[in-house]
């Protein structure tokens, strides 16, 4: 670039001197410095100018062949350097500047999700619980919100009884140290930077996988799930088992929810989703945890897990969304489980989420949706896992207790007292409920009906097996 620079100056006229005496500057530096200094190529001090002026010869022809000849030795060297280290220092110098513009996504992110906490409480899993102003929460960013407060409880649904709730009631780990949020401020678990870097795309960050179909097994989700469908849902309510089955990568996961659905599978699906879940992307760890999720458009841009995106208005104090559920249930041991009720107010429209013996998490508001404006078409109980599918062979991920429903109660994952809520708000049994397994030899789904229990079902499975290779 110098030498060009110079051969470029050599038949000006004597008005460019100046010019030329910087070109030639330029080729005298250190070639170590030269990436800093080739600014200085073209803007010299006042004093240096003058000094310029003051010459009154040109340069000898011998002069010039002679830094011509250094320019072309120094170009040469730094055309060697350059071949043999391009890739490394390319990647030194973009790297740095990608992982800054990172950073500073994510801590734009981080703005957006953490909220000032009026009150701070370490969990003994290490979450970090933020009591936030109820007005305060994620859920108002949205425009439609901006400036309100959160609704009044709803109508219950009529049939509803506290006597079918529990078997024995799990709670959450960093409410255990006896810690509460005060009144007018609701608990959110703190999100990290550590958080985000796990996540595979930081804009995606909070987000489920675009799915094309429900049933669909080309992008590794695989289902055992009892369903309902044929009629129109304003509701759901169930008696979920709580695990710890094990997760075999940082980017599976494994579930155990209930889905209010409506509209297509490819492009406009709405869904309510609750339940609890394994994800040590989304949170670090391999706790099951209480979750939320929705969508109304099948997963592309809208909707997120729990409070990580304006939506979902939370009401309750006492639950955290996304922390972690203690106790859970053992092979032969004791069970435990968590009771859901999700329900659309038949004055307002919004979509109401119960946890436990009549504990209200708060609600969607209805104009999140499209179809689910008016009604589900669709409601599934059941597991879910990622399978990434390491080494070319099916995951090990567990779903459910790892074992499958063929054990029954103390080994297999069940799902009992099952019910949705009809047109009239009043909850009834889930009839005519169907059960599939995506694949059954991983995975899979039996059900029944007693008179404590009402309907229900065992579920779930090892993954990997000499049956499902």
């Amino acid at each position: 670039m110098c030498l060009m620079g110079l051969l470029g100056d050599v038949s000006v006229t004597s008005r460019r001197r100046t010019t030329i005496q910087n070109r030639i500057k330029c080729c005298l530096f250190d070639h170590s410095r030269r990436k800093q200094q080739d600014s200085r190529c073209f803007h010299h001090s006042s004093s240096h100018q003058a000094s310029f002026k003051s010459d009154t010869m040109f340069f000898s022809s011998n002069a010039l062949r002679l830094i011509l000849l250094l320019c072309l030795v120094s170009s040469s060297f730094s055309s060697s350097a350059a071949s043999l280290s391009n890739s490394t220092t390319t990647n030194q110098t973009l790297r740095p500047q990608e992982e800054l513009q990172k950073l500073k996504l994510i801590r734009e992110e981080l703005q957006k999700i953490n909220k000032p906490a009026v009150k701070t409480i370490q969990s003994s899993d290490g979450d970090t619980i933020d009591c936030v102003s109820t007005h305060q929460q994620p859920a108002f960013d949205h425009p439609l919100l901006q400036g309100q407060r959160p609704m009044d409880p709803p109508e219950i649904p009529k049939g509803y009884s506290i006597e079918d709730e529990s078997y024995e009631d799990s709670s959450q780990l960093w409410s255990l140290s006896g810690e509460s949020c005060p009144e007018g401020t609701i608990p959110i678990r703190r999100t990290t930077e550590q958080d985000m870097l796990r996540a595979s795309s930081v804009r995606r960050f909070g987000r489920k996988i675009r799915r094309v179909r429900r049933d669909s097994t080309s992008n590794g989700h695989e289902h055992a799930v009892g369903y309902v469908s044929g009629r129109q849902y304003y509701g759901a309510k169930a008696s979920i088992n709580v695990w710890s089955p094990r997760v075999t990568s940082q980017y599976e996961f494994s579930l155990s929810q209930i889905w209010v659905i409506a509209g297509s599978f490819t492009h406009d699906l709405n869904t309510i989703e609750a339940g609890w879940q394994i994800s040590p992307e989304l949170y670090g760890d391999t706790y099951p945890r209480f979750f939320t999720y929705w969508t109304s458009d099948a997963y592309r841009g809208t909707g997120c897990y729990n409070l990580l995106c304006s939506g979902f208005v939370q009401t309750n104090r006492r639950i955290a969304i996304g922390a972690a559920i203690s106790p859970r249930s053992s092979y032969r041991g004791r069970q435990f489980d968590i009771s859901l009720l999700i329900w659309k107010d038949p004055k307002h429209g919004h979509w109401w989420l119960q946890f436990g013996s009549g504990a209200l998490v708060g609600y969607w508001p209805a104009f999140l949706f499209t179809h689910l404006k008016q009604h589900g078409s669709m409601v599934q109980f059941g597991g879910e896992i990622v399978n990434n599918r390491p080494g070319g062979s099916h995951t090990s991920t567990q779903m459910g207790s790892g074992h499958f429903a063929g054990e029954g109660f103390g080994k297999a994952s069940y799902f009992r007292n099952l019910q949705i809520v009809d047109w009239d708000n009043t909850l009834i049994p889930a009839s005519n409920l169907k059960m599939l397994a995506d694949h059954p030899n991983c995975y899979d789904i039996r059900g029944g009906t007693n008179r404590v229990w009402g309907n229900y079902f065992y579920y779930g499975g090892p993954g990997k097996n000499p049956r499902c290779p």
